[in-house]
């Protein structure tokens, strides 16, 4: 291999060991508080909402190219960081679910259609305000007694192993073939979105009173009767 080559292939090859390593690094974690970095890891494997709109961003960056390459995948887990913060400490967020629902919609469509803002700020704002928004849920879901640091921690290298894994998809954008399929991609998730939207729409049914709740589970306890 040429020096000029393995110099244009040296960042792929950090990026496949950073992923072929995180998966063992909560190895490392001190007893008792391995729990918080694996549920956070964990967590946004745990949703295709979240998958769809975070391999999207490593999806259109590889497509923008250039410093989109990384300024997207940056930018998405800081702004998440920071949404998880308020989600943490119970801030709410009017519209989570549709803002969920609509960075799968929306990022599909950029990926699909392959658009190319003049600007990077205007894919870095984008981003960051789906990433605020993915990162209020993931705050806010924390599981009780899990250590709040860890658990941000393993949700933010989680997100950027998935972005990662849309950058190394996006690399078949430099054959035809691969510009076909990537674009297939992001109209799946496009796809995907619009299902998410649909079910964050639907109304929320009224949880039943607690005496119909018992009476349903408990029909022969003749105290059910009111």
């Amino acid at each position: 291999m040429k020096p000029d080559s393995l110099q244009q292939w040296r960042p792929l090859l950090w990026l496949a060991l950073f992923l072929a390593l995180a998966p063992g690094a909560d190895a490392h974690i001190i007893p008792g508080e391995a729990g918080g970095f694996a549920s956070g890891f964990h967590h946004p494997w745990s949703g295709l909402d979240h998958i769809c709109a975070m391999v999207a961003v490593g999806l259109w960056g590889a497509q923008l190219g250039g410093q989109a390459m990384w300024l997207l995948p940056v930018v998405f887990p800081i702004v998440m960081a920071i949404g998880g913060f308020f989600g943490l400490v119970g801030i709410p967020l009017p519209g989570q679910e549709i803002g969920i629902a609509l960075s799968a919609l929306l990022l599909g469509i950029m990926v699909c259609a392959e658009v190319r803002p003049k600007h990077l700020i205007w894919p870095a704002i984008l981003v960051g305000t789906f990433g605020f928004y993915h990162g209020h849920a993931h705050g806010a879901e924390l599981p009780p007694g899990e250590d709040r640091l860890l658990y941000s921690v393993g949700f933010v290298l989680a997100t950027g192993t998935l972005h990662g894994c849309g950058i190394i998809i996006g690399l078949l954008h430099r054959w035809t073939a691969g510009k076909v399929f990537i674009r297939v991609a992001g109209a799946a998730i496009m796809a995907c979105g619009v299902y998410f939207l649909w079910q964050a729409m639907q109304p929320e049914q009224a949880e039943p009173p607690a005496k119909a709740k018992a009476a349903v589970l408990n029909p022969a306890n003749p105290t059910h009767n009111v």
